[in-house]
């Protein structure tokens, strides 16, 4: 395979003019374009619906779809909340900062920041109960490399045990003085 980078990934939502309110208003992102078909391009089916993109800098999309014609929105009632989110990358952590001000001045309850070791995050949720995260990277080369080192030991451990390794605990654990 020759793949080189995330084009877009697709979300069903509710509504797309909220959904376009959402994340060009409220998170910033741009707009980009909108497509709609009566029809599935790819199988044919009839199913219309709007798909609304918004570009990143690097160029990859987040995009939505509304199906009105389809049963309502649901949620994997067997997943954690927590585990299923799309999570976007934001400069530093003052821009975090500012976001969170910004999602909790327009009524959005958020959590965090939370230090991951690896990356400082907020989480909120969008209109559509999508639950989002953005992150500061606060990697650093060494942390990158003592994680790679461990990476192989630790799936062949949990793939045996189903239990947390312990190899790179020192990721969300404090310093010792």
């Amino acid at each position: 395979m020759d793949i080189k980078s995330l084009h877009h990934v697709a979300y069903r939502c509710r509504d797309a003019r909220e959904t376009v309110e959402f994340y060009s208003g409220v998170l910033g992102l741009e707009y980009a374009m909108a497509l709609a078909e009566d029809r599935v391009p790819s199988t044919g089916e009839r199913s219309p619906y709007m798909h609304v993109f918004f570009r990143m800098d690097d160029g990859s999309y987040v995009a939505f779809f509304e199906v009105p014609e389809s049963p309502p929105m649901g949620r994997d009632e067997a997943t954690p909340r927590w585990v299923q989110h799309l999570a976007l990358r934001v400069a530093d952590e003052p821009a975090l900062l500012a976001c969170k001000a910004r999602l909790e001045a327009r009524g959005v309850e958020v959590v965090g920041p939370t230090d991951h070791g690896i990356c400082k995050s907020i989480y909120f949720f969008d209109p559509s109960g999508h639950r989002l995260e953005l992150a500061v990277d606060t990697m650093t080369p060494e942390m990158d490399a003592r994680l790679k080192a461990v990476r192989d030991e630790m799936l062949a451990e949990w793939d045996r045990t189903r239990r947390a390794p312990r190899h790179a605990a020192w990721v969300h654990e404090a310093p010792e003085p």
